[in-house]
């Protein structure tokens, strides 16, 4: 690694010399697409208005790019690597690059679909994290799902990924991640990132989705009875909710009986509905 003497964030040379010291060709297995530009890293840090309190949580931190632009902003940077080469390499790139906030970093070397709030050293407030394209949905419903404390997010994802987040009902591409990431959190689109921030650069734009924590709809049914019935009517979503549902009921009259009693038209189509509505479907399922 060259002498990075005050330099603070990773451009393009130093991520292609960190890469060939540590021989690592980025792979589409693990959707690895490393950050080379210091305005995006910036961008994502001053847009997720994360605090000097919060304790952040990232998720395939790769080579460090967005790690040393949160370290300066926030008390504690949780970093969960899956690669172990990566996972020894971070702290030291940290220390030569940000000697003064080398003691805010934790690194957990882990996959983060598998993770649980033992494995971490401190409990996230926030997850900032330019997530692997391919296990980006998983990862965010898994971290809202076992993390209660983490209150906001924002990450960079897949811009087809990040519409299908943040849709709302009637959208063509509204689906299964849409409610079940309403269920725990507002979210929204904020704002695109082109493809040539990126080494190497990938073959698809991608988008920064905002997310922020409110409290699930209120019912008697629990997450996984709803989260349920969401699977059910977006597994045939061009069927109407009494065919599609009928699986999940029992009979297309016993999921005609629950949607009539949650007040929703059996003739109706899952990507129709908001996350209350399924939460009502759920509550009256026999």
């Amino acid at each position: 690694m060259p002498d990075t003497g005050c330099m603070s964030l990773l451009g393009p040379v130093e991520v292609r010399t960190l890469a060939e010291k540590l021989n690592i060709r980025p792979t589409k297995k693990l959707g690895q697409n490393f950050v080379i530009d210091g305005g995006t890293v910036r961008k994502i840090v001053r847009v997720a208005e994360v605090s000097p309190d919060d304790v952040v949580i990232e998720v395939g931190p790769g080579l460090g790019s967005l790690t040393l632009a949160l370290l300066s902003e926030v008390a504690e940077v949780v970093a969960v690597e899956i690669d172990p080469v990566l996972a020894r390499q971070l702290p030291e790139t940290v220390t030569v690059m940000l000697p003064d906030y080398a003691d805010r970093l934790r690194v957990v070397q882990a996959d983060a679909l598998r993770i649980t709030p033992d494995d971490l050293p401190a409990r996230p407030t926030a997850l900032v994290a330019n997530l692997p394209y391919n296990v980006s949905v998983p990862v965010v419903l898994h971290l809202l799902q076992i993390l209660p404390e983490l209150r906001r997010g924002l990450v960079m994802v897949q811009s087809e990924v990040a519409d299908r987040l943040a849709a709302r009902p009637g959208s063509r591409v509204y689906g299964v991640p849409s409610v079940k990431a309403a269920w725990y959190a507002d979210v929204r689109r904020a704002g695109p990132v082109g493809r040539n921030v990126f080494w190497p650069a990938p073959n698809v734009d991608s988008g920064l989705v905002s997310l922020v924590r409110r409290e699930p709809p209120a019912t008697t049914a629990t997450r996984e009875e709803v989260f349920a019935a969401i699977d059910a009517a977006f597994a045939q979503r061009r069927k109407t909710l009494r065919a599609a549902l009928a699986g999940w009921a029992g009979s297309p009259a016993l999921a005609e009986e629950a949607l009539v009693k949650a007040g929703v038209d059996p003739q109706a189509r899952g990507e129709q509905l908001d996350v209350a509505d399924f939460a009502r479907i759920a509550e009256h399922r026999r």
